[in-house]
């Protein structure tokens, strides 16, 4: 029998490993943070939102602020936080940035909505706690649509109440239950390029996807941990190509979905080393396509990329 050589033998060995085990369709780019109360660290990281300087807005509900890196990790600075100033809040959780780069942060205790200038100074404070038209209870993820109005899910309401670049109330959709079009407790609402607006329906365990004037049109995912299942959705983001990409509390992984829900690929497992995940929460990808995850229970952002 004829003898395979040693450098050709461990080249064998190395692509069977490789294709054994160098499968996961996204690797880690790099991560960052660690638990407390200095600038750079979290208690509980909860969404994103890029500026219109490129940098990175991060919410951090239990710290009370909103931290700016650059995508890289580096800290630059913060904004928010506790006190009694105008531009102070309780727990922040939903962000997001309009087309002229004002910021917009949702406060998930007292239900006010405060918008920022691109230089992170305090602008406006719009809406309060309550379930009437125009107000908030719990609000969560939120994004601007391709009409330039604000999307914020609201987990406290069970729906989706929008706004535009004032503060103005314009509609709600949604309300709670478990049949098409009703939600129970949203934790997202972000947008495709068409202006359709997807809805991380946590305790529903699906997606929902909804016209901009409410009207539902489809819906994938039910309570389970097999592919194309969920537990507990909570993040959401669409990519340049409109796939969607979830974050999932109950099974701490990523899946990937077409906008149709077919389901693409998923990632991670419960853990603390690189690409595993403790209780993720926000998500979102920048115009490289890098994804960068909120690993929630273990105080740090994690950037990935798809191999």
């Amino acid at each position: 029998m004829k003898k395979i050589p040693p450098l050709a033998f461990f080249l064998i060995v190395a692509l069977f490993a490789c294709s054994k085990f160098d499968n996961s369709p996204l690797e880690v780019v790099v991560v960052w943070g660690s638990q407390g109360t200095d600038k750079g660290q979290f208690r509980y990281v909860e969404d994103f939102a890029f500026d219109s300087k490129g940098h990175l807005l991060v919410t951090d509900a239990l710290n009370s602020t909103v931290s700016v890196f650059t995508k890289d990790g580096l800290f630059i600075t913060e904004f928010a936080g506790k006190g009694e100033g105008d531009e102070h809040m309780e727990k922040p959780e939903g962000i997001a940035v309009a087309k002229d780069g004002s910021i917009f942060v949702a406060d998930y205790l007292s239900g006010y909505v405060k918008k920022f200038d691109a230089n992170y100074l305090h602008l406006l404070t719009f809406s309060d706690l309550g379930e009437n038209p125009g107000q908030t209870a719990e609000s969560e993820f939120m994004d601007f649509c391709k009409d330039g109005l604000l999307y914020m899910a609201e987990a406290g309401n069970h729906r989706v109440s929008v706004f535009d670049i004032d503060g103005k109330f314009i509609r709600w959709f949604g309300g709670y239950g478990t049949t098409e079009g009703k939600l129970n407790r949203p934790e997202a609402a972000k947008c495709d390029s068409e202006g359709n607006v997807y809805v991380a329906d946590l305790a529903n365990h699906r997606v929902q996807v909804f016209t901009p004037e409410g009207e539902f049109i489809r819906q994938w995912g039910k309570e389970g941990s097999a592919e194309g299942e969920m537990r507990k959705p909570a993040g959401l983001a669409l990519d340049q190509s409109d796939d969607v990409y979830i974050t999932e509390i109950g099974n701490n992984r990523i899946q990937k979905f077409d906008k149709f829900g077919k389901f693409i690929f998923s990632y991670g497992k419960e853990g603390s080393e690189p690409g595993e995940f403790g209780n993720p929460h926000g998500i979102v990808i920048d115009q490289g396509g890098n994804i960068y995850v909120a690993d929630t229970a273990n105080n740090r952002i994690q950037k990935l990329r798809v191999k």
